[in-house]
């Protein structure tokens, strides 16, 4: 038996690292957490699945190409805190979230994200 860590698998210069060092997620974080009383995402948690959504949004992808990034790559996997191991949500649950989360809001989330990274 071999024991892996996720976090070595990655690079420390990839683009998904330097995404989380250079966005203040902290205030970000808040708001999604906000709904976690009623979230039906089977344990996943809503800021996880907002991070799935917000790596959606960079790589302009559709569920269920999301869902294949989040299956199969390890990267994808660190960015939105899952394991190895860690079921991945399948495409139905993102449009779930989105829903739950709201498009509004998302997209102020987005546009302030955007904002940190240009300056």
């Amino acid at each position: 038996m071999e024991m892996i860590c996720l976090d070595d698998l990655i690079p420390q210069n990839h683009i998904y690292r330097r995404f989380l060092t250079l966005w203040d997620l902290s205030k970000t974080e808040l708001e999604p957490e906000k709904l976690e009383q009623d979230s039906d995402h089977n344990g996943y948690g809503n800021f996880r699945m907002f991070l799935c959504l917000l790596l959606q949004f960079v790589e302009d992808l559709s569920d269920r190409e999301l869902e294949k990034l989040l299956r199969e790559n390890t990267a994808s996997k660190l960015f939105c805190r899952f394991s190895l191991t860690d079921k991945i949500p399948d495409h139905t649950a993102f449009t779930r979230a989105r829903e739950k989360i709201g498009t509004q809001k998302l997209s102020q989330i987005f546009a302030s994200l955007r904002g940190q990274l240009k300056s």
